[in-house]
């Protein structure tokens, strides 16, 4: 007697949070750094789940991926960070199926960025996309769904202006300490944190004030030694920081730690002082605004001023929507693709059947019957006829389910029903299709 597979139908699903509806602060307790990230995949892996990619950056936490229902996934950020269940059904998504997969791409393609048009998203989709892969955690569908959107993410780029002019919160940091403080050139300036952020933000630094007296400060001193040989800056040792911060005019903090790394108790101050906390979690404490002299400023402020390059960007929406819209087109022909690629198969099977058959009795009432030339013609009508079938139902005009449930009929092969069919599909690739 067969087992019967009785497990529920997985849909595919992203849920998680942003800057839309959660602050800084909240989105703090929801982050993931690389060791969460990676024992979230792994916790998926043992409770069975499939196929997804976890992506945590400063603006967003959110999961893509397959489940039963979408309380998996939540429950697997919320079991790996500092946030709850309560917190995230106040401020947190679930979008499933189309949704999820619109959702994505306007994420990919720098739609959904908190500074209209930054792509620094991409880059951090495509590394949690191989580390899944690397876990043997992306499917065929999420890896065609990741390949599409990258390439969206291209052509938006390639192909429209949104991204033009100030392209990430680090530029936008830079730009406001030139309009916020005056003489920038000449000003003492203390970078602490040389991550991905940290980088970005001296080398705007470096291009746009022609500032000179830029000193970094890096919990590993190497990491700091390399960006500064490359753009001729100081670095001094993590233990001086209280020294430098003494000297600093302003002070942009990038690091990853998980609770802040500057407070009131450490300034110690001696002059006025502008401090930039690009960071998620919050890495300076708000008690250092109790300071007269300290004039705290955070990334969620930073990327609520407009200007003129935002408002040029925004004209440039509706063209990177037509590409979404045309990318998500290929892949529904993907899709489509891998739907009734069965009924392709099966109709093919039945024809050569049928050509079998006839060459059966042909070779018995012929004598003179050439199996070889008669084999080789029937073989090309054969494939001419799927290929004129598959075409058809390529078609985006073409009901598929329609279609594929005539061929059956007709040719009285495959499966007893498109749902059936569908289902198979479903389960070998892991997607859902209705």
């Amino acid at each position: 007697m067969e087992s019967q597979n009785t497990s529920k139908p997985k849909t595919f699903y992203s849920i998680g949070l942003s800057y839309k509806k959660a602050d800084a602060e909240v989105r703090g307790k929801f982050s993931l750094d690389a060791k969460s990230k990676t024992n979230v995949l792994l916790q998926a892996k043992e409770e069975g789940i499939e196929s997804l990619i976890v992506t945590s950056t400063c603006n967003r936490t959110e999961i893509y991926g397959y489940a039963e229902h979408p309380f998996q996934l939540i429950k697997l950020i919320c079991e790996n960070s500092n946030g709850s269940v309560e917190e995230f059904q106040k401020v947190g998504f679930v979008y499933k199926n189309q949704e999820a997969i619109t959702h994505m791409f306007r994420v990919g393609t720098g739609l959904d960025s908190q500074i209209l048009g930054d792509f620094e998203i991409i880059g951090q989709m495509k590394n949690s996309f191989e580390e899944s892969r690397s876990l043997g955690l992306i499917n065929a569908f999420l890896d065609r769904l990741v390949t599409t959107v990258i390439q969206a993410s291209k052509r938006v780029k390639n192909e429209t202006e949104i991204s033009s002019g100030a392209t990430s919160v680090s530029f936008a940091a830079v730009q406001y300490i030139i309009k916020n403080v005056e003489n920038i050139g000449n000003k003492n300036i203390l970078l602490f944190g040389t991550g991905k952020i940290g980088r970005n933000t001296c080398e705007n630094l470096v291009k746009h004030t022609k500032n000179e007296q830029i000193t970094l400060i890096n919990r590993t001193k190497n990491k700091a030694e390399k960006l500064a040989g490359k753009l001729n800056l100081v670095v001094k040792d993590y233990s001086d920081l209280h020294l430098e911060l003494q000297k600093a005019d302003v002070l942009v903090v990038a690091t990853g730690a998980q609770n802040p790394t500057i407070d009131k108790a450490i300034l110690n101050l001696k002059k006025p002082i502008l401090i930039l906390d690009l960071s998620i979690p919050k890495n300076v404490s708000s008690d250092v605004q109790q300071i007269e002299d300290v004039t705290l400023i955070h990334l969620d402020h930073l990327s609520q001023m407009t200007d003129d390059t935002l408002e040029r960007r925004k004209q440039h929406i509706p063209a990177a929507e037509a590409i979404i819209e045309d990318m998500k087109l290929e892949l529904n022909t993907w899709i489509n693709g891998r739907k009734f690629a069965p009924t392709i198969h099966a109709l093919k099977a039945k024809l050569n059947d049928i050509a079998a058959s006839e060459m059966t009795f042909q070779r018995k009432k012929l004598s003179s019957f050439d199996e070889e030339q008669a084999e080789l013609i029937t073989s090309r009508i054969i494939q001419k006829i799927t290929n004129h079938f598959a075409s058809h139902l390529k078609d985006e005009n073409t009901s598929v389910d329609e279609s594929i449930e005539f061929i059956e009929k007709v040719f009285q092969i495959g499966f007893s029903t498109p749902k059936k069919q569908i289902s198979i599909i479903e389960e070998k690739y892991h997607v859902t299709l209705s």
